[in-house]
């Protein structure tokens, strides 16, 4: 039993050494690894509905939150916000969802892609959270975590494609914007 708790307190005092953190933190390889990591662990949750939507909770929040605060700036009119999931007509698992009362040509694109908000959110965790956070290895996966639920759940989903691309007069509306604002670049 001692030499488990000799290898314990070995260990622990390595994964907590300034040059161990500084290694995690400045090697990509690590943060590749990390990722994959908790991909794999969340995807290992999909056999269950209920465990599945409890790690996706957090992101599903985000992500529908999103949809909710622009349609609601943009007059969609939000008249429901649901989180936990639902069997869909065709089978599918429906994680979330935010309906609607109002979608028009000028508000269907923003309010159905509006999770791509969350990337400059993501931006700019990275750029002013990460550099003052304290360097320790609990804190690195926290942000890596953190980080990874923003930016897949910034990723909209097909029926939010499906949204905006009902709306062809908006699609050419956004697009002609987006263009303008690249030339004024």
């Amino acid at each position: 039993m001692d030499i488990l708790l000799q290898i314990y307190a070995k260990v622990g005092a390595f994964i907590q050494s300034e040059e161990f953190i500084q290694s995690v933190f400045n090697n990509r390889f690590y943060l590749i690894l990390l990722v994959v990591f908790l991909t794999r662990l969340k995807n290992a949750t999909y056999t269950s509905m209920w465990m599945s939507a409890l790690v996706n909770i957090p992101g599903t929040f985000l992500h529908e939150l999103m949809h909710f605060c622009i349609g609601g700036i943009l007059n969609a009119q939000p008249c429901n916000f649901a989180l936990l999931p639902k069997r869909s007509p065709e089978g599918d698992y429906v994680m979330g969802s935010v309906g609607f009362r109002n979608i028009t040509f000028y508000n269907a694109v923003p309010a159905a892609l509006a999770p791509l908000l969350l990337l400059p959110i993501g931006f700019y965790v990275n750029r002013y959270f990460l550099p003052i956070m304290e360097p320790t290895l609990v804190n690195y996966v926290l942000y890596v975590l953190l980080q990874t639920i923003i930016v897949e759940n910034a990723i909209p989903s097909r029926v939010d494609f499906d949204v905006a691309g009902k709306y062809f007069s908006g699609v050419m509306l956004y697009l002609v914007l987006i263009a303008a604002l690249l030339l004024m670049l």
